[in-house]
């Protein structure tokens, strides 16, 4: 069923994009995850209601900007907003995540900064190998956002996932070998073979093996492959997401991630696109 409304939402959408606005030369930066990177800051369980609901509170740093864009799931751009992910994870309560912070404090290098959510709740890191649905529809909608404007080039992959794979212990014991693997491919199909990568290290797991996953992320052997570990940071009541605040201090902990790779801090003209594939919790 979450592949069914996936590929509604998704693969039947047409590859033409409402482009009239936006600016050409876009700097394009893909963001990758589970949920929490997607978000759940500020969802709770409504129990007098037995429904998981959004608070609605955005802070400063989530605060909406004409010059940060969104890709919906019909491929057009709109001023972005928390969640974003509301009409992508269609199974789920979004909350907010550390795009808009890292949207924010980036936007000002880059002029104008899109976000191109592309996220599904409770996936495992083997359903994002090449050849894989959501890995395909990542590709495509990356490969979309840099023709809404007619040229363009990826600045770096944001990537916050693993918390699924921390149950078994056959998907953490081949979690290294995977994320080397998607992230290999990603920068192959998008031909940026150097692409920066800032992944994060999990904060908490859904299983008993999150120092194994932990392990591999920190120690991926790969060149530009920058990590922020994510441990310590504040969790929502249910023990697995980051709170609200959390998720800001993420995004700029990410931030000042992409910053000290040298040249990223260079002032550009183009239009800054983020391209969000994030995975969540079931």
């Amino acid at each position: 069923m979450i592949f069914f409304l996936f590929i509604m939402m998704f693969g039947l959408s047409s590859l033409q994009i409402q482009s009239q606005t936006i600016p050409r030369n876009i700097s394009i930066f893909i963001l990758a995850g589970q949920s929490n990177m997607a978000g759940r800051g500020g969802v709770y369980n409504d129990t007098a209601k037995n429904i998981t609901v959004w608070d609605g509170v955005i802070p400063r740093e989530c605060r909406s900007n004409p010059s940060i864009l969104r890709l919906t799931a019909k491929l057009e751009w709109e001023e972005a907003n928390e969640p974003l992910h509301a009409d992508i994870d269609v199974n789920k309560t979004n909350g907010v995540g550390p795009g808009m912070p890292f949207a924010n404090r980036v936007v000002n290098r880059f002029g104008y900064v899109g976000l191109v959510p592309c996220s599904i709740g409770g996936t495992k890191l083997s359903q994002w190998q090449k050849g894989e649905f959501l890995y395909e529809e990542t590709v495509r909608r990356a490969k979309a956002a840099m023709l809404a404007s007619g040229g363009g080039s990826y600045e770096a992959v944001l990537w916050y996932q693993g918390e699924s794979d921390t149950v078994d212990m056959v998907d953490a014991s081949v979690y290294k070998n995977r994320l080397v693997q998607f992230f290999s491919d990603l920068r192959n199909d998008l031909q940026h073979p150097n692409l920066p990568i800032i992944q994060v290290a999990l904060a908490t797991g859904a299983g008993p093996y999150l120092d194994a996953v932990r392990k591999a992320q920190l120690e991926t052997g790969l060149e530009n492959v920058h990590c922020v570990d994510a441990k310590g940071l504040p969790l929502e009541p249910d023990g697995l997401h980051l709170t609200t605040s959390s998720q800001v201090r993420l995004g700029q902990m990410m931030v000042d991630a992409f910053l000290a790779i040298p040249n990223s801090a260079e002032l550009h003209s183009g239009f800054s696109v983020l391209v969000l594939f994030c995975l969540f919790f079931l």
